[in-house]
């Protein structure tokens, strides 16, 4: 029997309130990889950066050029932490050298090989390709969740893989019923 406490938010993504102060996490939606007693690991999923699929496999294999397709594959910026390395969240079905399947059908695989089978036409079919992670220490998400930092709602891949990265924020919240243009950056002043 599985003892699962209720506060942790495992398979939940995170939404960052307006007064999010963290440069790292303000106004990004976050998927919740693992989240224990011991920390929280996530990664940010609606915030693109500059990099494609097509920049990164130039670096893994430059002797070979990358299909044109690779360069509308974004790249996003996973969180602060270990910007080097790369995370890949795609449906189960296929496996990697490194794929930890999570919930809900959903898979996370981190070698290399992920990268060659999308370029080459082989990977899943939806990805999110990741850089850096965002960890919490023990206690620390839970002291911002407390904080009201972040609201949590509820996993839907539809937002994760059909929902344009700068509508994801947005549309995890509608998930909850929440508009957060209404809601103020000024946390506790009326």
């Amino acid at each position: 029997m599985k003892n699962v406490s209720p506060s942790y938010l495992k398979h939940q993504f995170l939404i960052a309130m307006p007064h999010m102060a963290d440069p790292n996490f303000a106004h990004t939606l976050t998927y919740i990889v693992e989240h224990t007693a011991n920390g929280a690991m996530g990664l940010v999923v609606n915030r693109p950066q500059e990099l494609s699929l097509a920049d990164i496999l130039e670096q893994l294999r430059p002797d070979i050029e990358p299909p044109a397709l690779c360069q509308h594959v974004p790249i996003f910026v996973g969180g602060p932490v270990q910007t080097d390395r790369g995370f890949v969240l795609h449906p189960k079905g296929l496996t990697f050298q490194a794929t930890v399947d999570l919930e809900d059908e959903l898979a996370l695989s981190t070698t290399q090989d992920i990268l060659f089978a999308i370029a080459d036409g082989v990977g899943p079919a939806k990805s999110l390709i990741a850089l850096g992670y965002a960890g919490w220490e023990a206690g620390q998400l839970e002291a911002e969740l407390a904080q009201n930092a972040w609201l949590n709602c509820p996993f839907d891949a539809d937002i994760l893989f059909n929902t344009s990265s700068e509508l994801r924020l947005e549309a995890a919240a509608k998930h909850l019923g929440v508009n957060l243009s209404l809601l103020t950056s000024q946390a506790g002043h009326a």
